[in-house]
This record gives structure tokens, C-alpha cells and sequence, in this order.
């Protein structure tokens, strides 16, 4: 088992990547964190969840409806689009990301901007902004009738065009 791929999409095994966040290890960085939170959801670890948040996200977090959604979605994939911050000496950091997953069939994508502070030392999940934002792509022009380059197999305009 230790040679499975981790969910997160790093190229990594999941023992080597984010098994040991799951078990309660500090991330290194805000996107390491946001890579296991994601590896949270596949593997419906919603301590994980929990305890990756910051105190005041704590406040609103619902266990029973994360791990619904947890357990009733198909996880497809993580990419990382950009990250800011989060070196040694930051205090914030953040990470703007597409998490790709199928509900009742229907292929779906969340694109969020998250926030990520330091709290104790450790790097937590402090909100974030959602849809695309402002993203600068290297790289030839997608038309709106073009496949999208994510490798959906839809049309861009109706994926990431949106």
C-alpha cells in the first residue's frame, strides 16, 4: 500500500505526501497543507478537516456535512494554479486551486483562493475566496470552443472559461 499514488496529485506515494498531515504532522507549507486537506476529503478523514483549520474557521465547520460531502463525492483531482507567501519566515500564505470531483454523475470543479495563517506555529486553513480570480496562464490562447486545457473533455467555456 505504501506505494499508492497520493490523491493530492504531487507525483509522490501518499505514505511519502500527505499520510503523515493526516496523522497529525505540521505542514511545511500552505500548499502542502491545502494538498492534504484535499487527500482529507478523498480519504473522508474529517479530523483531519478539523484540525487543519484556523480558530475562527473552527466555529463554522460542520463535521456531519463535510463528511457527507466527503463520502458522496468521486474525488477526480487537484491542481495547484498559484501560491503566495508561506515561506519560513511568513505568517500568511495563500493558494488558489481547482479541486475536481463528480456528484450523482455530474462532473463538477470548486476554484477557490484560500488563506492560510500560522497558529501555534503550524500552518491552518483560514477561508478563502471562491471562483477563478484573477489567473494569469502561460502559454498559447484557449479559445472558448476549445478543449479545456484542465483535461476535462468538456469545451472551455464551459469548464474553467466560466
Amino acid at each position: 500500500m505504501t506505494d499508492a499514488p497520493c490523491p493530492c496529485g504531487s507525483g509522490q506515494s501518499f505514505e511519502a505526501c500527505c499520510a503523515p498531515l493526516l496523522a497529525g504532522a505540521p505542514a511545511a507549507t500552505p500548499e502542502a497543507l491545502m494538498r492534504s486537506r484535499y487527500s482529507a476529503f478523498v480519504k473522508a478523514d474529517i479530523g483531519h478537516l478539523e484540525r487543519s483549520l484556523s480558530p475562527a474557521e473552527k466555529a463554522d465547520f460542520d463535521p456531519a456535512q463535510a463528511k457527507s460531502w466527503a463520502e458522496t463525492a468521486e474525488w477526480l483531482g487537484l491542481e495547484i494554479r498559484a501560491t503566495e507567501g508561506g515561506g519560513p519566515e511568513d505568517q500568511t500564505g495563500t493558494v488558489a486551486f481547482t479541486a475536481r470531483f463528480r456528484v450523482q454523475g455530474k462532473d463538477q470543479a470548486h476554484h477557490e483562493t484560500a488563506r492560510f495563517t500560522r497558529h501555534d506555529g503550524r500552518w491552518a486553513y483560514a477561508g478563502g475566496a471562491m471562483g477563478m480570480g484573477t489567473v494569469r496562464h502561460k502559454g498559447p490562447k484557449v479559445g472558448r470552443n476549445d478543449p479545456c486545457p484542465c483535461g476535462s473533455g468538456k469545451k472551455f467555456k464551459v469548464c474553467c472559461g466560466r
